[in-house]
């Protein structure tokens, strides 16, 4: 079956500067706002915690909680 054009998340492998898609989708969620990110927009993700982030101001505060908490 055919499902082209179909509204739903992608699961992705997310890799030093790239990402692997696992499964097809449409965009991905990001980690901590809950926004969807068209796959096409995806710039910010953290392949060590292989997480998803709409903004830069995310990503940045997110990695900074991150090592706080010993993550990284």
């Amino acid at each position: 079956m055919l499902t082209l054009g179909k509204h739903r998340p992608a699961r992705l492998d997310y890799q030093p500067g790239t990402f692997r898609v696992v499964a097809q989708g449409t965009h991905v969620i990001c980690a901590v706002s809950g926004a969807e990110i068209a796959l096409a927009d995806l710039h910010y993700w953290s392949h060590e915690l292989q997480e998803a982030y709409a903004t830069a101001e995310i990503a940045v505060a997110r990695y900074a909680e991150a090592c706080e908490q010993g993550l990284l």
